[in-house]
């Protein structure tokens, strides 16, 4: 059947947007360099992205349709719930009693007519439109329609005890019958809820936990868990099963933990879900990472930093080659100062190649490589590699061990500027953690061009914010007497439907920088104690996390507990 297509430059050309010369050329092209024929098109300038789309739905059968012409009837567009069209980009545009048409950006997609055929209990045919006018109309026919919530859903799926009674009959868990219990309406729909929810909140993570008689679910946002309300504990099985199928995971291993990736579109934004399992007492743990393009601004005006650090940081980028560490824990957000920083490097002129685990987010222009321990890919094998490559600049995800942290100064000395993270609680830390690595103090002093420790913290959110004075317990917290603030004011979020009575809304960055000086690198070859090369940076002008916490208490940015919370005096 499949033979029997027109071809894709066929189309095009009978459409009059290609000639048969370009075809050809197209067609030499692909076959010195490979990839798809539409691509081939597109790179060369003679059509667009959109039209090859249009092709690509006549080759497959789908008619082309502008839905700024099409008028929808309210009955067709209620065949689509609001959280389906978002989730799957689609929009209905007709139906016949018997077939439902619906328009999507992608027809190479077929999976969403899948979907939608089991969730909609009826045939779907597909046409092909475009994101924005697909994005129109759904602002447009679904302006007023809140949809179906997740609280309304698990009332409905609470009765629903042909899902339970599959699990009770086969505790053996028979993979067939969980792979069909993954695959059902219900399950499906819940899951897609969960996440359009998590996102539209600017979640991190969401967690899907078993325990006995429960399973919870859980997310992230701006650094605090929030619970939903639980979904019934014998979905368990087939909301994880689920996500297995969707991140092409095996759903019949459930003693080993594994890691998988869902790439999504929800919303108009492309979405990346990084996928662990992790097997309990009470069955398997599923916690996805969000990774949301469209709310990450790798600019570094934008990650919280004040002017005086700014122009440091902008100091390393610009370093011929040494080796600059971003510093804290898990979440604290290092991994967008260096991508902000690398984009900012990002020069037609600079060669930059990273090794990630995993690569997060995506850079046009420079050479991103993911470490795969398994076939032998580990950081240390991708530097070695990395370094034949001609790099001016290079990015390790993280110095893990001791042949890593070798292999980084190695590169420093050779003329690199090497970019990566270590855990340590503060930048001087980063020094004796390197030596218990077995770095020598002397390549450390020699090598090390700046560090950069970071924590986040909630924001107060600003429809909500309200400026008080300072009790006296609030103000020895902070390790100050009264008349050490001036006069100064803090403030707090009352709580309202901006932030979900949270008070909070986004978070920002605190930063301590050390940038070793002659005095401060004759410390570190002479393995001075963390103490000593702590109290000279400071007294050269580094500003601890505390102290930055307390500009952001000044400034009314944050509050009291957010920076008792997440920094030592």
């Amino acid at each position: 059947m499949y033979s029997s297509r027109r071809l894709i430059g066929q189309i095009l050309k009978d459409k009059g947007l290609i000639s048969e010369a370009q075809i050809q050329q197209s067609l030499g092209i692909q076959k010195e360099k490979g990839g798809a024929i539409g691509k081939v098109f597109v790179d060369q300038g003679w059509i667009s992205n959109q039209e090859v789309l249009f092709a690509l739905g006549e080759q497959h059968g789908m008619e082309a349709i502008n839905l700024d012409d099409h008028e929808i009837s309210s009955d067709v567009i209620q065949k689509v719930p609001v959280a389906m069209a978002n989730i799957y980009r689609v929009v209905p545009v007709s139906f016949d009693g018997e077939i439902l048409t619906i328009a999507m950006a992608d027809p190479m997609n077929v999976q969403v007519l899948d979907d939608l055929r089991l969730m909609l209990h009826c045939e779907v045919k597909g046409a092909v439109s475009n994101e924005e006018q697909i994005q129109r109309a759904i602002e447009n026919y679904y302006a007023d329609d809140t949809g179906e919530t997740i609280d309304s859903l698990l009332g409905e799926l609470d009765e629903a005890e042909d899902l339970a009674q599959v699990v009770e009959e086969d505790s053996g868990y028979n993979m067939d019958q969980i792979a069909a219990m993954s695959a059902t309406a219900p399950v499906i729909k819940l899951l897609n809820l969960i996440l359009m929810q998590a996102i539209k909140d600017k979640g991190s993570d969401i967690h899907f936990e078993p325990f006995y008689g429960e399973f919870k679910v859980r997310y992230r946002v701006d650094g605090v868990l929030y619970e939903m309300m639980p979904p019934p504990h014998h979905l368990a099985v087939a909301l994880i099963s689920r996500i297995k199928v969707m991140s092409n995971l095996d759903i019949g291993e459930t003693r080993l933990p594994q890691d998988g990736r869902i790439e999504l579109t929800i919303g108009g934004r492309p979405v990346d879900l990084r996928v662990s399992t992790l097997p309990t007492i009470f069955g398997e743990s599923c916690v996805m990472r969000i990774l949301d393009r469209s709310v990450v601004n790798l600019d570094l005006e934008s990650v919280g930093l004040r002017e005086k650090e700014l122009v440091m940081i902008r100091k390393f980028i610009s370093k011929p080659n040494g080796i600059v560490l971003v510093t804290g824990p898990t979440g604290s957000g290092k991994t967008t100062t260096l991508y902000s920083a690398l984009s900012e490097a990002n020069k037609v002129d600079i060669k930059i190649i990273t090794t990630e685990d995993p690569v997060e987010y995506d850079i046009e222009g420079i050479m991103q490589c993911q470490v795969n321990p398994d076939v032998g890919l580990t950081y240390a094998a991708a530097l070695r590699s990395i370094l034949r490559q001609d790099p001016d600049k290079v990015l390790v995800g993280e110095i893990r061990d001791r042949e890593t942290a070798g292999i980084a100064v190695e590169a420093a000395l050779t003329g690199h500027l090497v970019f990566s993270t270590l855990h340590t609680n503060d930048a001087p830390g980063v020094v004796p953690r390197l030596t218990d690595m077995g770095i020598e103090p002397f390549l450390i002093g020699a090598t090390l061009e700046g560090v950069i420790a970071q924590r986040l913290v909630r924001r107060i959110c600003s429809n909500c914010k309200v400026q008080y004075d300072p009790s006296l317990e609030e103000v020895h917290e902070l390790g100050m007497q009264p008349h050490d603030l001036g006069g100064k004011r803090f403030a707090y979020g009352k709580g309202c439907s901006n932030c979900n009575k949270s008070g909070y809304r986004g978070r920002t960055a605190l930063y301590e920088i050390m940038i070793p000086s002659d005095g401060l690198r004759n410390l570190i070859m002479e393995n001075a104690s963390t103490d000593q090369i702590r109290d000279t940076a400071r007294e050269e002008g580094m500003r601890t996390l505390r102290e930055s916490g307390l500009l952001g208490i000044f400034d009314g940015v944050t509050t009291v507990e957010e920076v008792v919370r997440e920094t030592l005096t």
